[in-house]
């Protein structure tokens, strides 16, 4: 049996933000025990992937970010296009494999934080508050662990009931082309000039890392993910004919499927159990963003911990952003928006700044108003009020 303040279910994004923030969270008192629990090497373990989020001036995962730009660009399905410049923000990309590297380390150093390997089976709620983690190590023997507080980074078993939801999935090749092709200071953050699908809509996503080398994605918002034979014949158009970078190399891929959903995401499951990261609703419904607001929910519970309260994950979007967002999502699944134009027209006619604001849920009330009479009001006005009648319903 391993005791420890606190339990971490899980290693990714969350659950290693948080641990990197615990060691220093209680300054004058004695630091928390915090025990990390990972699967074993397998098919738990999440595979690699990139995560990308804007931030002001330097960050605490600096040394881990692979590159960075002030220029973004949207293009329309005919290559009309905005490019806005947003400093002091910079818009950053981070590859799981030097996250995971740089917190590692810095973890190594911190004598109250211990890793364990092994694929938790429950969590329970014991009779004198603590919880107990019951899991299952590489060789099969089973390893338990209690806590005061339990932080689970693992998707809930089943949906929360929602009204509304599509799947953010996507393909990208990282290729090197065999000539200079790509603008290494501008991110194409959303290029419509792709087949769009018959529901939902796609675009292009070009992460340029220098002259012949970028990440590449394809992403659609829809009902369902593709092959990984149609995501290739899709990237392979968006590259060859679409950006015409001709002969390049496929040096790795990823692959992945964010839910897009307004889904109530609990983050207390019981007394001393929390859940934490997408799990704990950390992504943002509308655009799929999620790395930014782990660390605002991650820093939230660290200062809990120094405090010595009771450390709850707070929301980790405000209630009005969480409601716009819905608004978005009903009107993008009927189609009363044209989702292509609906992004393109928001960059051309939002200044960047106040729009980066908005997406990261920082206006104020005033200032939302300002971006809404810049979408298509009467679609949005009545998809806003038909919200409060609809149900929320299981996932199938």
């Amino acid at each position: 049996m391993l005791e420890a303040d606190i339990v971490i279910v899980g290693a990714g994004a969350a659950g290693l933000s948080l641990a990197h923030r615990l060691p220093t969270a209680a300054e004058h008192r004695a630091a928390p025990s915090v025990a990390l629990v990972d699967p074993p090497a397998g098919p738990l373990r999440a595979p690699r992937r990139t995560w990308c989020f804007w931030e002001t001036g330097a960050g605490r995962f600096d040394p881990a970010v692979t590159a960075s730009w002030v220029w973004l660009r949207v293009r329309d399905r005919h290559g009309a296009a905005v490019r806005r410049h947003i400093a002091p923000v910079r818009y950053k990309m981070i590859r799981s494999d030097d996250f995971e590297a740089l917190v590692a380390g810095d973890l190594r150093q911190a004598p109250r934080v211990r890793r364990v390997e092994a694929a938790v089976d429950t969590v329970a709620v014991l009779p004198d508050g603590r919880a107990e983690v019951r899991a299952t190590d590489a060789a099969g023997a089973p390893v338990r662990l209690r806590g005061r507080w339990v932080f689970d980074s693992r998707p809930p078993p089943r949906p929360p009931a929602a009204r509304t939801r599509l799947l953010q999935h996507f393909r990208g090749w990282f290729v090197r082309a065999s000539r200079p092709v790509f603008d290494p200071e501008v991110v194409d953050l959303m290029d419509f000039r792709t087949p769009q699908p018959a529901r939902g809509l796609s675009f292009g996503y070009v992460l340029p890392t220098g002259r012949r080398t970028a990440l590449v994605e394809y992403t659609e918002f829809g009902p369902a993910p593709l092959t990984a034979e149609a995501y290739d014949a899709a990237l392979e158009h968006y590259t060859r004919r679409v950006l015409g970078i001709g002969d390049a190399r496929v040096l790795s891929t990823e692959q992945g499927v964010i839910p897009m959903t307004d889904a109530v995401f609990p983050r207390r499951i019981a007394g001393s159990v929390f859940r934490i990261g997408a799990a704990g609703g950390a992504t943002r419904a509308a655009t799929g963003y999620t790395f930014a607001a782990v660390q605002r929910q991650s820093e939230a519970v660290a200062r809990a911990v120094r405090a010595g309260r009771a450390p709850v994950p707070p929301p980790p979007h405000p209630a009005r952003a969480r409601m716009m967002d819905a608004v978005l999502l009903r009107a993008l699944d009927t189609g009363r928006i044209d989702g292509p134009d609906f992004f393109f027209r928001l960059f051309e006619r939002v200044p960047a700044r106040l729009l980066l604001r908005f997406l990261d849920g920082d206006t104020r009330l005033y200032e939302d108003l300002a971006v809404g009479v810049r979408t298509p009001v009467l679609p949005m006005l009545r998809t806003a009020a038909e919200l409060p009648w609809l149900p929320r319903r299981p996932a199938p």
